[in-house]
């Protein structure tokens, strides 16, 4: 699949940057063109990979360069301000070579998370391919205002995308990380996820042709109908023997007849397809209601075999009552068997709620803060005995 890939504040440029570090890597091609929109001068020189220029700064006329300081309606104003000058550098991706749009964005701060809304509703007005989101929650222990502004974007985010895609950092986050080791960590996992599911169907010189092929008509069918999406991921390590064959935990570690190999590879790929959807998500959700569904294996093609994948299909079927479970494989001469899967139209997400709850009791919190403010600020200037005359 190509995408053209749109980073919106810090997060957003950070994870499409580290996106063109993956497809450099994989040789992978997925990203067709990547752009980094900020209003903050110090993040765009902090990117690594995205060309100068698709660099664009936003709000300089307000900002100076500084950022909106988290308040993410300033962000969605300086993005409406500004549209022209990101159309501009849209201007310059040779949209007809592209499958869709993704937007990326945190959606805790204040750039990415009021003005990612702001241009997927731009693009969607202009453009017919379609418009995903892929959206950053922030962490719970990270702070009120940011759950809040994570509460009010997605809710904005949501409606004005084909789909928005959601990974959790409170998910990911390891105990006793530094703050930059774990977002590193994070944006690592955000791309190996979305990089294979993505990629898959994508044949280069020399690769083996998967049996059932999984193109970007797979991916946009399954997004297709909105809402929110979530992808759950596992693998499973393959070493190569000194004879020149495959050896891994995947078939036993030997070579054993041909009837045992297909019914012991078959067993791993169902087992693999559980591990992914039943493990750790990257929007932790309940399966079953799940609208839509997409199966990708990848790996070496000798363990990709049909029987396994159409087992894996079913289960899922069963697990999410979905009619719509697409799947197919991916030949990758990559030292390991992955499954990615992609549940679209999840509506079971308890952790959506919660952040709900939260946001609303901490936008009670400001306005009760802000009231007492008010008074204690009357109380501290005013002096009923003597009362002063004000300048003017």
């Amino acid at each position: 699949m190509k995408l053209a890939m749109i980073g919106f504040g810090q997060a957003g440029g950070k994870i499409v940057d580290r996106f063109l570090e993956y497809d450099d890597r994989t040789n992978s091609g997925i990203v067709r063109a990547a752009v980094a929109v900020n209003s903050a001068k110090a993040d765009l020189i902090g990117l690594e990979n995205i060309p100068q220029e698709n660099r664009v700064l936003i709000g300089q006329a307000r900002v100076k360069g500084h950022g909106v300081g988290a308040d993410n309606e300033l962000g969605a104003e300086v993005a409406e301000e500004d549209i022209d000058e990101v159309q501009n550098a849209i201007d310059a991706i040779p949209t007809h070579e592209v499958d869709a749009f993704l937007v990326v964005a945190g959606m805790g701060g204040g750039t990415g998370s009021g003005g990612a809304p702001v241009l997927a509703k731009h693009l969607k007005r202009i453009y017919t391919i379609p418009v995903y989101g892929l959206g950053v929650l922030p962490g719970t222990d990270e702070g009120g205002i940011y759950t809040l502004n994570a509460a009010r974007s997605f809710q904005t985010f949501v409606r004005e995308v084909d789909n928005l895609l959601v990974f959790d950092n409170d998910s990911w986050r390891q105990t006793g990380e530094s703050v930059e080791g774990g977002y590193d960590q994070i944006n690592e996992e955000i791309v190996r996820r979305f990089g294979i599911l993505f990629g898959a169907g994508e044949v280069g010189d020399g690769q083996d042709v998967a049996e059932s092929v999984v193109d970007s008509s797979e991916i946009i069918n399954t997004l297709s109908g909105g809402g929110v999406s979530t992808v759950g991921y596992a693998s499973e390590d393959v070493e190569l023997n000194t004879g020149g064959g495959l050896l891994s935990r995947f078939t036993g570690g030997e070579q054993a007849d041909d009837d045992l190999d297909a019914a012991n590879t078959t067993n791993r790929i169902t087992s693999l397809v559980r591990k992914a959807a039943l493990g750790r998500l990257t929007l932790p959700c309940e399966i079953e209601g799940t609208e839509r569904a997409l199966l990708v294996l990848s790996g070496p093609s000798e363990y990709l075999n049909r029987k396994g994948i159409e087992r894996g299909r079913k289960w899922l079927e069963e697990e999410t009552g979905s009619m719509e479970v697409r799947g197919g494989d991916f030949p990758r001469h990559e030292p390991e068997v992955s499954a990615a899967i992609l549940l679209s139209g999840v509506t079971n997400v308890p952790r959506i709620k919660r952040l709900q709850q939260v946001a609303i009791e901490a936008q009670d919190n400001i306005d009760d803060i802000q009231a007492e403010s008010e008074e204690n600020l009357e109380e501290l200037v005013e002096d009923d005995e003597d009362e002063l005359e004000p300048l003017f």
